[in-house]
């Protein structure tokens, strides 16, 4: 029987690299039912990471979390028994209280992005909200210790980034900083997801989720980050 998420074309804003991430999650998950929260997951994927969750491996409740849903995200909602979409900043804690206790947290490409508070705060909050997280970030080999990009400046900045200084969000970023981001009112745009904040080590990252009582269980390395040469695809999960 075809079920109702299968009808739904999303699978061809999958990446390889990160259904195979979720496919030994589940393949070495004591849990099931299983729940799980998506932060972040609409960009650019539409929420295919929860659909593929929802569908392939037939999740009991999944969470789709982040500030802008396109009506593709919340057709797809409607129409996926479990599936639920919990508008706004992740890493705020008005967003977090919305989110239950879940068996896993997935953070594909967004802890890089997360200022204010900061990426390892993010991960500090939802510690409180499960045992599991699996992670797929651009690792930073810039430097031996993290890094907010900002602070390079303007040209050390685009050549660490994948973004044209002159694509609409980027143009004159550096002039902008310290003014209001339109779409958020309590936000200048050095502290917006809309662009890349953070060069993350693997050392810094190992050292939080350390402290917060988890292990890594799964690594994978699937090389450089397009054409940039200090930052790499790096997968993860940790468990508690």
């Amino acid at each position: 029987m075809t079920t109702i998420v299968e009808k739904i074309p999303y699978k061809e804003k999958l990446l390889n690299h990160k259904t195979q991430l979720l496919d030994h999650l589940f393949k070495f998950s004591p849990r099931r039912p299983f729940t799980f929260a998506d932060l972040g997951g609409v960009w650019g994927v539409e929420g295919a990471y929860s659909l593929y969750a929802m569908d392939e491996h037939k999740c009991v409740a999944g969470y789709l979390v982040d500030t802008h849903p396109t009506e593709k995200v919340l057709d797809y909602v409607e129409q996926t028994p479990g599936l639920n979409f919990i508008q706004g900043n992740f890493g705020e804690i008005e967003t977090i209280a919305q989110v239950p206790q879940v068996d896993c947290i997935f953070l594909f490409d967004v802890l890089l992005h997360q200022v204010n508070p900061n990426w390892d705060t993010v991960l500090r909050r939802y510690a409180e909200k499960t045992d599991c997280f699996v992670i797929y970030n651009q690792q930073w080999l810039g430097s031996p210790v993290t890094t907010r990009l900002l602070e390079l400046g303007h040209d050390d900045y685009f050549a660490n980034t994948p973004h044209d200084p002159e694509h609409p969000v980027y143009q004159n970023l550096f002039d902008k900083l310290d003014t209001k981001h339109p779409d958020y009112e309590n936000r200048n745009w050095r502290d917006v997801h809309h662009i890349w904040q953070w060069g993350i080590t693997n050392a810094e990252l190992a050292a939080v989720m350390t402290d917060l009582g988890y292990t890594k269980t799964y690594f994978a390395d699937y090389g450089p980050f397009g054409n940039l040469k200090t930052f790499v695809n790096h997968a993860f999960i940790w468990r508690r």
